[in-house]
């Protein structure tokens, strides 16, 4: 109950980054047609695209657009971009779009191409392997519910009740939760997949 809050809150930040992390390959892809296509300018096309941008995105693009009308500075508006989403494919992208937008060249197009397909692939196999381990994640409430439901039955049988007021068998209950929490945490470890690291951060 005491870890409810803070699980609570990974549930709700992990949702976030797996939206994010979905939506980037469409962005990219967004950006690519405006800047090959339509001919605008890359900074012109990211904010554009950032404002139909998932909600969990909308605050760091609005916050990265203003400090690029009071600067005109790229290169600054994209380091308030990067501090604000906190993501590695965000650090990715900003710094490719940063990149083309200094050396400039013809071969733009092509490279948010190989970007978008990159993040594209990162994305559907992140949604593979949760989806391969959803049965596992299922199973894993069983080490919560079977030692609880166990532990009502033994109240309800006998002298089970007397047993549970026992010096001994609280030190045997005691045991037994810090096994429950320590297999708990354990298969969670298992479970967790790559994260990957962020790139061009001070």
């Amino acid at each position: 109950v005491a870890s409810f809050p803070i699980a609570s809150y990974r549930v709700r930040r992990q949702t976030r980054r797996q939206r994010a992390q979905e939506a980037w390959p469409r962005m990219i892809e967004e950006i690519r047609v405006q800047t090959s296509s339509m001919g605008r300018s890359i900074p012109n096309a990211l904010f554009d695209v950032g404002r139909r941008g998932p909600e969990e995105l909308r605050s760091a693009f609005e916050a990265a657009h203003r400090e690029w009308l009071l600067t005109t500075d790229f290169t600054r508006t994209v380091e308030v971009l990067k501090h604000h989403l906190a993501d590695p494919s965000a650090d990715m992208i900003a710094e490719t779009l940063l990149i083309a937008h200094e050396l400039g060249g013809a071969d733009l197009d092509r490279r948010l191409e190989v970007l978008a397909e990159d993040r594209l692939q990162d994305a559907q196999g992140r949604k593979d392997a949760r989806s391969r381990q959803a049965g596992a994640r299922f199973a894993r409430l069983f080490v919560l519910a079977v030692p609880a439901g166990m532990a009502l039955a033994g109240m309800g049988i006998g002298n089970g009740r007397a047993a549970y007021q026992s010096s001994t068998g609280q030190a045997v209950v005691l045991v037994a939760l810090t096994l429950v929490i320590a297999c708990w945490a354990w298969a969670g470890l298992i479970m967790k997949l790559p994260e990957q690291r962020r790139v061009f951060v001070e």
